[in-house]
């Protein structure tokens, strides 16, 4: 059966300072799960651990983020965290620090409910 979408979120984070791209990606994955409640679960008693999370985080160097340690961060369901090149930074040429920012997209899904509901006709 296919997994099929029930939300997508959008997130931004920024490490001003310190040039820490993991702190950067796991503000914006915070960010974006703030944004979002599933009561689904609740209302149809389905358990947490069904949902498939699929994380995108953007930085200008994927190379340095831990993904795994970004994927314990995601309160429900079964998370992988993938970092491609994206983001920004931001150059300070006097203070010669770099803002770093990055960009997170969460989506969820579960396995097809359709059998779980049925239009009225009413």
């Amino acid at each position: 059966m296919t997994d099929q979408r029930i939300i997508i979120e959008m997130g931004m984070g920024n490490d001003l300072h310190g040039m820490d791209y993991q702190k950067a990606a796991k503000r914006a994955i915070e960010d974006a799960f703030r944004h979002s409640t599933l009561p689904i679960f609740g209302s149809i008693n389905l358990p947490t651990d069904t949902m498939r999370v699929q994380v995108n985080v953007g930085v200008q160097e994927p190379e340095k983020l831990d993904t795994a340690a970004l994927a314990k961060l995601l309160p429900r369901g079964r998370a992988t965290v993938t970092a491609t090149k994206g983001g920004q930074n931001v150059h300070n040429p006097e203070t010669n620090e770099t803002a770093v920012i990055a960009t997170a997209a969460i989506e969820a899904f579960l396995p097809s409910q359709a059998e779980n509901w049925q239009l009225s006709k009413d």
